[in-house]
């Protein structure tokens, strides 16, 4: 029974690569707990219905469990690939960062064990630095 929803961010980190007009996008599981759970909701056709019309093919997903991660190949995703797009992320570089932000279910217990991530200390922020 899943009882809350979380970013795919707290489960997972991801890596993008593009060929042509295709992204293929790599979600590494954190843990194995988090791997066993993705492999259960995130499915090809979320990931698809996530990106919506940036994504005009066929998203397809492959489990290599060894690495605990999910690779996914979308087709038709990078309006014409590098020389042919106006976009200005024409190679697919955000569409690993888009996939973090997706929210899926999770049970209460998973969702305990991998908190949110918190972005790490501003080093500036210490002005004892700056000289006057």
């Amino acid at each position: 029974m899943t009882d809350t929803t979380i970013l795919i961010d707290r489960l997972a980190f991801a890596r993008p690569g593009d060929k042509g007009n295709d992204s293929d996008i790599t979600v590494f599981a954190r843990s194995q707990a988090a791997y066993d759970h993705l492999v259960e909701v995130l499915t090809a056709d979320v990931v698809k219905a996530h990106y919506g019309q940036l994504v005009r093919g066929e998203v397809t997903r492959w489990e290599v469990p060894k690495v605990r991660a999910l690779k996914f190949l979308a087709r038709d995703a990078l309006a014409g690939g590098g020389p042919s797009s106006l976009r200005a992320d024409n190679l697919g570089k955000a569409l690993a960062g888009a996939v973090l932000r997706l929210e899926v279910p999770a049970p209460h217990a998973l969702a305990d064990a991998h908190p949110p991530r918190r972005a790490p200390a501003d080093p500036w922020s210490d002005n004892a630095w700056n000289i006057t």
